[in-house]
């Protein structure tokens, strides 16, 4: 398959390269539909024994998701597409995690959004020194979505919620500390990981083969800055609702500059990430948890603050989002409260 995904198998390792670099290989409806055919393709295919997702491009290895066609589609009053768009990522993150054989995410530049919904979930995970990763969906007026927070639920609670609340990139040690990769190795190094990963292919005992290339590649990613500062607000993140996250963040007297990031953010969305981070940890497995990211981006891109923070930020990239409401104090908390609720009922599905 050639466009924008490219299948290969090489040895016995199936190869699926996100082809979109002008994007960052930001994911459309094409390429997850691409991506599913493929994972559905080689579940019964038997000269496949392993999956291997990278990205092309200097720039990252994935963006995130499409918004900006999600936006198209709701100014056009096609909302069914957009929730469409949303379902049908959802169901591919679904597949990757659950996925029969070993995936392997060999990522590098920026790992954001939908790109964490891919390599987050795969069983290995590798990234380059040179990393970026991030959830920057408060800044857009969305939800963190795509399972992350089934992710992040093994992280600390503030930590997670302020890489999640504030969205901005962070490197490698900080991805390695939240865990969102396993392995975090030098980028002149990445070629010939790829090349041990399909030597591994064929071993008897595939995953004990990729775990000791980890042990021999990996090298120390550093300090975790971005969660050591979020140390410093272990309480701030235990307030009941994102206002009060903001304000005690702005009033802390350290690491202040969190607090002025959030203060920039869609407090709608602020909201719904807060309640559904912590609805996340409580819950059975990766389905419930993309069942309420589906409840949750039903209920945010309708809002007016998705469409106008994807114009601020990638269409007119003017970076000024004019969000309503403007304060938290007219965030509709007990409606995206119910929201939650809903979700997380038993028959709750995608």
């Amino acid at each position: 398959m050639t466009g924008l995904i490219e299948t290969t198998t090489e040895g016995r390792l199936g190869i699926i390269t996100l082809n979109r670099p002008e994007a960052i290989n930001a994911l459309s409806g094409p390429m997850i539909a691409g991506i599913v055919e493929t994972l559905e393709a080689w579940r019964g295919d038997d000269a496949v024994r392993a999956v291997l997702f990278e990205g092309n491009g200097n720039r990252g290895f994935c963006a995130g998701g499409d918004v900006r066609a999600a936006r198209e589609y709701m100014l056009s009053g096609r909302q069914a597409e957009a929730e469409a768009y949303f379902g049908a990522e959802y169901a591919m993150n679904a597949l990757i995690a659950g996925y029969e054989k070993p995936v392997v995410a060999l990522t590098h530049g920026a790992v954001m959004g939908g790109g964490i919904g891919i390599a987050g979930h795969a069983k290995f995970r590798f990234t380059s020194m040179q990393s970026r990763f991030a959830m920057p969906e408060a800044a857009i007026g969305f939800v963190v979505d795509t399972g992350v927070n089934a992710i992040l639920a093994r992280a600390l609670p503030h930590r997670a919620l302020a890489f999640l609340m504030v969205g901005i990139p962070v490197g490698p040690a900080d991805a390695f500390a939240l865990g969102l990769t396993d392995c975090v190795v030098q980028p002149e190094a990445m070629a010939g990981i790829k090349t041990e990963l399909v030597v591994a292919s064929e071993a008897a005992d595939i995953e004990t083969t990729i775990v000791t290339l980890m042990q021999s590649e990996g090298v120390e990613p550093g300090e975790p800055e971005f969660c050591e500062a979020a140390d410093a607000l272990e309480l701030v993140f235990e307030e009941a609702t994102a206002g009060q996250v903001v304000h005690a963040a702005l009033g802390s007297g350290t690491e202040e500059r969190l607090g002025t990031t959030l203060l920039t953010r869609s407090p709608t969305s602020l909201e719904a990430i807060l309640q559904s981070h912590r609805a996340a940890r409580s819950m059975r497995g990766i389905d419930d948890v993309l069942a309420l990211d589906f409840a949750l981006a039903r209920y945010l891109v309708a809002e007016p603050d998705f469409c106008e923070g994807v114009r601020a930020v990638l269409v007119d990239k003017d970076q000024r989002p004019q969000w309503s409401p403007a304060d938290f104090g007219g965030v509709r908390v007990e409606a995206i409260r119910e929201v939650v609720a809903a979700a997380r009922l038993p028959e709750a599905a995608i």
